[in-house]
């Protein structure tokens, strides 16, 4: 998503208390950087923060990393999430963002982080085949991922795009993950928690469903993986 340059977004992330200007020095240490130490997810892309503040709203006793590579779209993200928690008059404590280029996650988080769940909430398509590789689904950065989550980690993946989506579920395949719940309408599909972003309800306007997966290492299945909590 393009957005214009705002000048104020870099000076107010400089002073803002959950945002972290240094991501690759918290590598492995994440949990330090959070009141408290608790169930730690990750969302990989977060441009305007409308998903992250809402999740960490509703979600107090989950600590949510949200990584963007725009500072402009993490300005906003910051002043959207402050407002969010002004009005339910609660302090922003389980909630960091970070600017830094998802393409190279490995560099800023660490097995020893222990992220428990993965958000890629309306990643670019990349739709030319010279371009797929960059895809957040490819399968090369989905080895990646496999190497950050700790046993009984897992991907939730949601797009608009169907192309995108069904070539994602074999780049899930041949990396060793195991999708457990798929669909190709959300918001038909009775699942309740679902965080509706600002891309999902523009789509949804447009009467565009949106495909949404949730998968898992194949080595980490449990037997419980049927009655897994949508």
């Amino acid at each position: 998503m393009r957005i214009r340059r705002k000048k104020w977004a870099r000076p107010e992330l400089a002073v803002c208390p959950f945002f972290e200007s240094e991501p690759e020095s918290m590598k492995g240490r994440w949990c330090s950087r959070f009141d408290k130490e608790q169930p730690f997810y990750v969302e990989l892309g977060c441009g305007k923060g409308m998903f992250a503040a809402q999740f960490a709203l509703k979600n107090r006793d989950i600590n949510l990393l949200a990584v963007d590579i725009k500072s402009d779209m993490l300005g906003v993200a910051r002043r959207r999430t402050q407002e969010m928690f002004d009005d339910a008059r609660r302090s922003v404590t389980n909630l960091m963002l970070t600017a830094y280029n998802v393409e190279h996650i490995e560099k800023i988080l660490a097995p020893e982080d222990k992220v428990q769940r993965i958000y890629i909430n309306f990643c670019n398509p990349w739709p030319k085949p010279k371009h797929k590789k960059r895809r957040l689904t490819y399968p090369n950065k989905l080895e990646k991922y496999a190497q950050l989550l700790p046993e009984g980690g897992e991907i939730r993946f949601k797009t608009d795009d169907l192309p995108l989506f069904e070539e994602s579920l074999e780049y899930f395949a041949q990396s060793g993950f195991e999708v457990v719940y798929k669909t190709n309408d959300l918001h038909a599909s009775g699942i309740t928690d679902n965080i509706v972003t600002e891309h999902e309800s523009m789509f949804s306007e447009r009467g565009i469903k949106i495909n949404f997966l949730i998968a898992k290492n194949k080595a980490q299945r449990t037997e419980n993986d049927a009655e897994f909590d949508l």
